[in-house]
């Protein structure tokens, strides 16, 4: 598969699953912490602002793979 086809499916999974990673976690954060303390929202956000880096790094990996020769 050549590597435009891959950057193009890779971005297209990409943007797909950030659209339903953030609506979840903004589902979860609206129906779990509305009674919490501003701290342990915050601990909440930064944390799921930084966790959608480890289910998309294989899909990176693999987008950024060189064309077979």
């Amino acid at each position: 598969m050549p590597i435009r086809l891959r950057k193009l499916i890779g971005t297209i999974v990409i943007a797909t699953f950030m659209v339903f990673y953030a609506l979840l976690g903004m589902t979860i954060a609206v129906y779990k912490l509305q009674d919490t303390s501003h701290m342990v929202q915050l601990a909440y956000y930064l944390i799921v602002g930084v966790f959608w880096a480890i289910p998309v790094m294989p899909v990176i990996k693999w987008m950024q793979r060189p064309d077979p020769e």
